[in-house]
């Protein structure tokens, strides 16, 4: 059976400093992330098991570990490559003629996904998504690593709110952890994101 596996940081874990410390995203990314893989792993063969003994009795649970942990992987993945130590400013190009077209504006946008980080109850990520039924951006927030976001949306930009995320730089003022953010994201790579989901999403759900 195949199994997901940690990916490498794309830089050195001291690289985002000072806007993230070292000790944050080697934890982050050596434990926490790692937790989810080790997760989503053994939920999948736990739901082999079931399958091959015909005791179906744990799937309900199963199911939401795996729900759980394979999200925890896929937005620590997509996580890392968003963010840049030669990342902040602003977006060009198509991204940003797409951010001006469906929020007004970069500052508008950078507004909007700030409260939506900011509003979160409890755990959970602020996600800028491609919608591909509406053909547009738009931002949602997704609760704890499974939750609250539409199906046919690809995320492209996603900030991690949990309190590993941050706690050990700033505490509990998350306003300051948002605003650090905005100096390494990697717009290349939310770019090249948007650039792909417009491309292989046109279509591929049918509301009919």
């Amino acid at each position: 059976m195949a199994t997901y596996t940690l990916p490498d940081l794309p830089y050195d874990f001291a690289a985002l400093e000072p806007h993230i410390s070292g000790k944050i995203m080697e934890l982050h990314h050596d434990k926490h992330h790692a937790t989810y893989v080790a997760g989503a792993n053994t939920a999948l063969e736990g739901l082999a098991e079931a399958r091959e003994s015909g005791n179906l009795a744990n799937v309900n649970k199963l199911e939401k570990d795996l729900a759980f942990n394979l999200g925890g992987h896929v937005n620590h993945s997509i996580f890392w490559t968003n963010l840049s130590p030669n990342g902040g400013g602003e977006p060009e190009g198509e991204l940003k003629a797409a951010i001006d077209e469906f929020f007004g504006s970069f500052e508008k946008f950078q507004a909007h996904f700030t409260a939506n980080a900011l509003g979160i109850q409890g755990s959970g990520w602020s996600v800028l998504s491609w919608d591909s039924i509406g053909q547009r951006l738009i931002i949602q927030q997704l609760f704890d690593q499974q939750s609250n976001t539409a199906q046919g949306t690809v995320p492209l930009f996603q900030l991690d709110m949990w309190e590993h995320a941050f706690y050990l730089d700033y505490l509990n003022v998350k306003a300051d952890y948002v605003k650090a953010a905005w100096n390494i994201a990697n717009w290349e790579n939310v770019a090249q994101r948007l650039e792909v989901a417009r491309e292989k999403t046109n279509g591929l759900l049918v509301l009919s």
